[in-house]
């Protein structure tokens, strides 16, 4: 593990002397590029930062890690940085509004709004809003589930749910892009291309595998008022 210099003679930055020193970058010929974007986001980075080795030095985290550009990147808006009207999402420093097909109506205006892009290219909008929930009702009924491997889990009822085994689905369209990627040249815009190609194909499979997951717990949530899952 590479500590920084910072960690090693065990010197204090805090966000107040990391903000001044974002604000001298801002003003650098080499990172002048720093003011074409808002400056929410960047603080938004600086306070994950401390938040990060505050838990590191408490035992609770790992040393944090520079985040790779080919992975997930985010960006965090509080409300001073965005601006929602009429369905439409406009982030600051920005004149056109985001072109965003909405999975759900907002129950109510965002505080707080995070966008992100994954590894495949994809650009993705999360908006944290208050709602009041409603209350399920009450089933009189009970459910035992047995994960397995055959099928992805049985319940107490005698109902299996199967196993699409997505990855094998996809195994063979992987293996060939994944050839086609490590033929390509270090550093070229063709392995570029081919590494997305791969990425797509890996979030296709992680997205059929969550929709999956996420409507059987949907279903096993709405039929029974108690669930009890075997411990491994």
């Amino acid at each position: 593990m590479a500590f920084s210099p910072i960690y090693e003679r065990r010197k204090k930055f805090g966000y107040v002397a990391a903000n001044a020193e974002l604000s001298r970058m801002k003003k650098a010929a080499d990172t002048a590029f720093l003011n074409e974007v808002s400056s929410v986001p960047l603080q938004q980075c600086l306070r994950h930062q401390q938040t990060a080795f505050k838990h590191f030095f408490e035992g609770r985290a790992r040393y944090p890690r520079f985040k790779s550009k080919r992975h997930r990147q985010s960006a965090e808006f509080t409300r001073s940085a965005f601006k929602y009207c009429d369905g439409q999402l406009f982030l600051a420093k920005c004149k056109a509004p985001l072109a965003i097909r909405w999975s759900r109506e907002l129950p109510s205006e965002p505080t707080t709004v995070t966008a992100s892009k994954d590894s495949s290219g994809r650009y993705f909008v999360s908006c944290l809003c208050e709602f009041d929930p409603e209350a399920l009702p009450v089933i009189p009924k009970m459910v035992g589930i047995d994960l397995g491997l055959k099928d992805l889990f049985v319940t107490s009822d005698g109902h299996r749910t199967g196993n699409p085994r997505h990855t094998a689905k996809y195994a063979a369209k992987l293996a060939k892009a994944q050839r086609r990627l490590s033929k390509k040249q270090r550093g070229s815009k063709n392995r570029a291309k081919a590494r997305q190609k791969v990425a797509r194909l890996h979030a296709k499979m992680s997205d059929c595998r969550m929709d999956r997951l996420h409507k059987l717990s949907r279903q096993i949530v709405n039929e029974n008022q108690v669930i009890c899952v075997e411990s491994l």
